[in-house]
């Protein structure tokens, strides 16, 4: 069946009361088609599976829709909280691709630009784990494919033949056009223990290496401090491209030159920024989205030179053990592509991953420490101790690779602020 256009809500009626859905993380999401969504109330049994929700969609509130989310944002706490039926399904973002497969809804989803002149959409902002079951199902007269496209999404590239980054207007069943602007994610004002983690940061960042970033305003404001730095010649490859690289390629800071991977070139599976961003990735040729099973495969990251990862963290205790999604009886967020490239970037020694983070936190009105010697129950571990490297806080680096257990937590306890820093000398005394 050939594409056809409808409004968002007869591709709603679509969706059988007792259905499976699919939807990409983040803004590959159609926004428009979710909000019809919302509009019905004969919900069955509608089983659907996503990931960071960018906007609160009213359908995850009815009685007989479930949502399966593999990675929480704000929308999904909210959600959550309120008495929703949403749940947590642990994956990394790779085995989402593999998650997809085995639930194998009946309609798949995405947000895309329009067509262009061969009648091909731009998957946009996001390949991520969803572009293999979206042909998948396009090629079964069984399942249906509906696809939201918007003048206001970037036209995106990927690398050609292999990885197009589009779908054909011939492949999907259903075509919705949307005029809502796409979520921006505002850019934050660095607060001085984000710069002065940044300083710290700085000094693990060689010219030349290959830089990959998390979601967060200390990763941005580290990029921003390189951008604004006397180094260079940097490469990118990252699961999320943010408005903080836009920045690095925009001083002239990257060249791709020295990658063994894709050289020349910017990868990235997914972008999440500002409005700027999405405006200067508009056929871009210098940044292209691959799926995340080849962004995050530990081997495309193990053949980049000198990689260089930086990301966040709730906790970390003093064996090095780091929690990043689930803290206490919460989930907080998600794995991510966290434990990929911070494994892979220990793997060589020119490679560094650091896991930076402010060295308090504010809970029930009271500040706590984020390194403790020893994790709240229900808490999980994001990546294990063995993988750890460097640990950043505004009080200076720990560097854990070959130490002991007992040096190791030494060192994390010489980085916690200082109104925790003696019980946690204490404890690291006795540690191993």
């Amino acid at each position: 069946m050939t594409g056809r256009e409808m409004s968002a809500a007869d591709a709603a009626a679509l969706v059988r009361p007792s259905d499976t859905l699919a939807i990409p993380l983040g803004p590959g999401a159609p926004g428009g088609f979710l909000h019809a969504l919302g509009t019905r109330d004969d919900w069955q049994a509608l089983e659907v599976f996503g990931a960071l929700l960018l906007d609160l969609y009213s359908v995850f509130t009815k009685p007989g829709v479930h949502l399966r989310s593999g990675f929480f944002g704000p929308a999904e706490r909210v959600l959550r909280d309120s008495g929703a039926n949403v749940e947590f399904i642990p994956a990394d973002f790779r085995r989402f691709v593999t998650i997809a497969e085995q639930f194998a809804p009946r309609v798949m989803t995405t947000a895309a630009a329009p067509p262009d002149e061969h009648g091909f959409m731009s998957l946009s902002l996001h390949a991520g784990a969803t572009v293999g079951e979206l042909h998948r199902a396009a090629r079964d007269p069984d399942r249906l494919v509906i696809v939201e496209t918007n003048e206001q999404l970037p036209h995106t590239l990927g690398i050609p033949p292999e990885f197009l980054h589009a779908l054909h207007v011939d492949e999907v069943d259903v075509i919705v056009c949307d005029g809502v602007a796409p979520y921006a994610l505002p850019e934050e004002v660095p607060s001085d223990v984000d710069r002065t983690i940044a300083g710290f940061a700085q000094e693990f960042v060689v010219d030349g290496c290959t830089l990959q970033t998390g979601i967060g305003g200390i990763p941005s404001t580290i990029v921003e401090v390189l951008a604004g730095g006397s180094g260079g010649n940097y490469g990118i490859h990252s699961e999320m491209f943010t408005t903080g690289l836009m920045h690095l390629h925009q001083a002239g800071k990257v060249t791709n030159a020295r990658k063994g991977e894709y050289v020349g070139l910017s990868i990235c599976t997914f972008a999440l920024g500002t409005a700027e961003l999405y405006a200067w990735l508009d056929h871009n040729a210098d940044v292209r989205f691959l799926p995340v099973e080849v962004v995050n495969a530990p081997d495309a990251i193990a053949r980049n030179h000198h990689v260089v990862s930086i990301n966040g963290a709730l906790v970390v205790d003093l064996f090095g053990q780091v929690v990043a999604d689930r803290l206490g009886n919460k989930q907080f967020s998600g794995i991510g592509g966290h434990e990929d490239f911070l494994a892979q970037s220990g793997l060589d020694l020119t490679d560094r991953s650091l896991v930076c983070m402010p060295s308090t936190a504010v809970s029930g009105g009271e500040t706590v420490s984020r390194i403790v010697s020893s994790l709240t129950p229900g808490s999980t571990v994001t990546s294990p101790r063995h993988q750890i490297d460097v640990v950043i806080t505004e009080y200076g680096p720990a560097e854990l690779r070959g130490r002991t257990v007992r040096e190791r937590a030494l060192a994390l306890a010489e980085i916690a602020h200082p109104d925790f820093r003696d019980e946690l000398r204490h404890a690291a005394a006795t540690a191993g």
